[in-house]
C-alpha cells in the first residue's frame, strides 16, 4: 500500500476512534474541510506543517499517520524547529556534509539549499526519503523527538 493510501486509512481510523467528522476536524485544526476530504480520498499529500497539525491533534506520531510505524503510543512531541535549523542539526548529528547528503539521497543542490535557507519546507516524500537515509523517524527529521 502506498503512503497516500496508508495516510487516508490511518486518518479515517483515527477520526472514527475519536468520533469526529470532517467538519469538526477542520474547525479544530483550522484546516480546510476540502483539504481534509482530499486526504481521506487519498487525492492529496499533506504538507509537513499539515502533517504535524494532524499528528498533534490525534496525539500520534507522523510516522504512524504515514503508515511507517504501527505504534500508536500517545506521547508528547516537542515544538518543531524551523526546518533550516533542523537540517543543520541533522548534518552535524550524523557527521555528513551537505554535498554527501545530496549525492546519496539524489536530492538536488537547489532543493537542499532552499531548505537550508528556510525558503522551502521539504515535502512529505522528501521527509520520508531523509528518514530512510538516516534510519530514523520522520518525527526525528522534523525535530519533534529526541
Amino acid at each position: 500500500m502506498d503512503i497516500l493510501s496508508k495516510l487516508s486509512e490511518r486518518l479515517k481510523d483515527l477520526m472514527n476512534e475519536a468520533e469526529i467528522k470532517t467538519t469538526a476536524l477542520a474547525e479544530s485544526t483550522k484546516l480546510e474541510q476540502s483539504v481534509i476530504s482530499k486526504f481521506l480520498r487519498a487525492e492529496r499529500m499533506p504538507s509537513a506543517k499539515t502533517l504535524v497539525i494532524l499528528a498533534d491533534f490525534f496525539h500520534c506520531s507522523t510516522d504512524y499517520l504515514l503508515g511507517l510505524s504501527d505504534s500508536l503510543d500517545e506521547k508528547t512531541y516537542k515544538q518543531r524547529p524551523p526546518f533550516s535549523e533542523q537540517l543543520n542539526f541533522l548534518l552535524a548529528h550524523y557527521h555528513i556534509s551537505k554535498y554527501r547528503l545530496e549525492k546519496e539521497t539524489k536530492l538536488t543542490e537547489e532543493t537542499v539549499n532552499r531548505w537550508q535557507k528556510g525558503k522551502y519546507e521539504p515535502t512529505v516524500e522528501s521527509l520520508i526519503r531523509l528518514a530512510t537515509y538516516f534510519h530514523c523517524s520522520v518525527d526525528f527529521i522534523l525535530g519533534r523527538e529526541n
